[in-house]
C-alpha cells in the first residue's frame, strides 16, 4: 500500500501533503465503499483542507490544525491553487482572454484567473484510467492558477469556452507544491512550509 509509515508523536499539530490518485475521494469515508484518503493515509486526527474531485489528482493538504485550514480555505487570503489541465483541442487568444478575466458559472462569476498555454506536454505519471483519444481531436494542457474553489469550477470554466477537460492535477497550493511527490504518497510539511503559510 502506497504512503508513508512515518509515525508522529505528541499533541502537537499535524499538517501533510498527499499526492491523490485518480479515482479516490477527498474524504476518509465512504457509503459506496469507493477508494478514499484511508486507503493511504493512516494518521487520526488530519483532515482535508478543501477537497479535489474523484476523477481530479494531485496536492492536497491534510492537517489538525484548525487555524492552518482557515488561512488555507478563507477567501480573504487569496491563495493560488496551481492546476495542469488537458483539454480538448488547442484554446486561441479569444479563450484564453475569456478563461482569464473570469465568466459565469451556476450563476456566479468568477474571479480573473492566470492562464497559461504550455507548449509542451508537462512530465507526468501514467493515469490507471487513460483519457479517452481521439486521432482527429488535438489536446492542450494549460496551466490555470485560481484563487477560488467552486465546484468543478475549472472543468466547467474549459467546457464554457469549447475546451473539456480531459485531466486535470492540481500542482500547488499556495507556496506548497507537489514536486516529486508520486500518487498514493504523502510527507510531513518542512517547517519552511509551515512559515511561508503563517
Amino acid at each position: 500500500m502506497p504512503g508513508r509509515s512515518n509515525q508522529h508523536t505528541g499533541s502537537l499539530p499535524i499538517s501533510l501533503l498527499f499526492n491523490k490518485p485518480y479515482g479516490t475521494l477527498s474524504s476518509f469515508t465512504d457509503s459506496a465503499k469507493r477508494p478514499t484518503l484511508a486507503r493511504y493515509i493512516s494518521i487520526p486526527s488530519v483532515y482535508p483542507v478543501g477537497r479535489l474531485d474523484y476523477d481530479s489528482e494531485g496536492l492536497m493538504l491534510l492537517t489538525s490544525d484548525g487555524h492552518l485550514s482557515h488561512l488555507v480555505t478563507d477567501p480573504r487570503y487569496k491563495l493560488w491553487k496551481t492546476y495542469w489541465a488537458q483539454v480538448e483541442r488547442i484554446p486561441n487568444a479569444e479563450a484564453l482572454k475569456q478563461l482569464r478575466h473570469g465568466m459565469i458559472i451556476q450563476g456566479r462569476q468568477t474571479r480573473p484567473a492566470s492562464v497559461t498555454l504550455l507548449s509542451s506536454d508537462p512530465a507526468l505519471w501514467p493515469r490507471p484510467v487513460p483519457i479517452r483519444y481521439r486521432k482527429s481531436v488535438p489536446t492542450a494542457w494549460l496551466i490555470i492558477k485560481i484563487r477560488e474553489g467552486m465546484n468543478r469550477q475549472i472543468r466547467r470554466m474549459t467546457a464554457a469556452v469549447g475546451h473539456p477537460t480531459l485531466r486535470l492535477v492540481r500542482v500547488s497550493i499556495g507556496p506548497l507544491s507537489l514536486g516529486p511527490l508520486q500518487p498514493g504518497h504523502w510527507r510531513l510539511l518542512h517547517k519552511s512550509e509551515m512559515d511561508s503559510l503563517m
